[in-house]
């Protein structure tokens, strides 16, 4: 029976003649918009150099930014060593058992915290991590409104230079969206059952993600941004393979809770491959719905793909207190299961750990990602926001050290933790 699941090679080949076809407006828009910013050499060129360190340090000089003092202490305190060793911290959570647990670094778990929406917050963050000799994350998600935090001090490219002064991986969220009002007989909760069928990006908002994604990229040589709809997935597809260096992970919206869905995440990824087999997909986020078992078989399709080392799998192991999951929601000891099967997963934090959330009085709220900070500073918020984002540092040490204690490897801060 499995051999009437082949695909038809002239099907494919149908498909190769509408991608190609001479006057094909669902393709040629995408040029177009890509020819707007030069040609694709010229397009990965400015990227490159507006990534790097040195340009984004003139940029926060030209405007004077207050951050770049913040700047000169992380690097201080990163040449210093100021923050715990892994052996060190090894040593602190095993004890005497340290010398005789072996660590397997095939399977080392990223530790991954949502949202870092100011840079503030990362300073903060950090001094907390020297002083309780604490784990700083490899990885980091934004959900801030791209053009506010442009606008913010330099906070777009401060949060930029800080990810390559600590060597962590960080991903940003574009403003086309689909929560700008981009659907326009959706509103609020008053209309929520109206965005079941997906986020809304409709009819021309799926290019809009691309321009906007070619603007940063371009001009700040932001790389990783967050997908969250099947046209701007496709999209980024056939941008990387038209010859722009792009990155993308794609976000727990999407509703990858299976392993037919994941089959048909990376099935896509697979068929846009460039001909070296890269594909723009870094990772993606289950469904929090999703259990090990299934996990697991989803690991077997990304090996059988060749897509294990390059396609990182992002389980959220605590969430957002409020608007998104019934609550206590904690998949720690899950992954401490899962960690020693499956390889290059990360455990993403996107809320503080139950026990401590149930007592705050403001405890942290899938909704507040979407507040601008005018209206986070005249609600008097912003103190609240900012506990909120150093509970879900505290869950990210929790998962450090459960890890450790099962010897399992994390992926920290890699500048920080020597």
């Amino acid at each position: 029976m499995k051999a009437k699941l082949k695909i038809n090679e002239h099907f494919l080949g149908e498909f190769n003649k509408f991608l190609t076809k001479k006057n094909n407006p669902a393709i040629d828009n995408l040029i177009e918009i890509i020819e707007k910013y030069g040609s694709v050499k010229e397009i990965n060129a400015k990227a490159k150099e507006n990534a790097k360190f040195e340009n984004k340090i003139a940029k926060l000089k030209k405007i004077k930014s207050p951050y770049l003092k913040d700047l000169d202490w992380l690097i201080e305190q990163r040449e210093k060593n100021t923050f715990v060793s892994i052996d060190e911290y090894r040593q602190n959570i095993l004890g005497k058992n340290f010398a005789k647990t072996k660590f397997d670094k095939e399977y080392a778990v990223t530790l991954e915290v949502s949202a870092l929406q100011y840079f503030p917050w990362l300073i903060t963050q950090a001094k907390k991590a020297i002083a309780n000799k604490e784990i700083m994350p490899g990885r980091y998600i934004r959900v801030r409104m791209m053009k506010e935090q442009e606008a913010d001090q330099g906070d777009l490219v401060a949060v930029s230079a800080a990810m390559d002064i600590i060597g962590a991986t960080w991903v940003e969220t574009l403003d086309t969206k689909g929560a700008d009002g981009s659907n326009v007989h959706l509103g609020g909760p008053a209309t929520i059952t109206g965005y079941f069928g997906g986020v809304g990006q409709p009819n021309d908002y799926a290019l809009k993600w691309v321009d906007e994604y070619l603007y940063y990229y371009t001009n700040y040589g932001m790389k990783q941004a967050l997908n969250v709809n099947p046209g701007t997935i496709l999209l980024g597809y056939l941008t990387h393979k038209l010859g722009i260096d792009m990155e993308f992970k794609i976000s727990v919206f999407m509703g990858n809770d299976n392993p037919y869905s994941v089959m048909a995440t990376l099935m896509n990824a697979k068929m846009f491959s460039r001909n070296d087999g890269s594909t723009p997909l870094i990772g993606f986020n289950f469904s929090n719905s999703i259990n090990n078992q299934n996990i697991e078989i989803c690991s077997t399709i990304r090996e059988e793909l060749g897509f294990e080392d390059f396609v990182r799998f992002e389980h959220h192991i605590t969430e957002a207190y409020k608007s998104i999951v019934r609550q206590p929601y904690d998949r720690t000891e899950e992954l401490m299961t899962l960690a020693k099967k499956v390889r290059n997963i990360s455990a993403k934090h996107e809320g503080g750990l139950p026990t401590t959330e149930i007592n705050r009085q403001h405890p942290s709220d899938i909704l507040d990602y979407f507040m601008a900070k005018t209206d986070v500073v005249k609600g008097g918020l912003m103190e609240a926001l900012e506990q909120n984002y150093l509970d879900k540092h505290d869950a990210v040490n929790n998962t450090a050290k459960r890890l450790t204690q099962s010897g399992i490897p994390f992926i920290s801060a890699n500048n920080l933790h020597k």
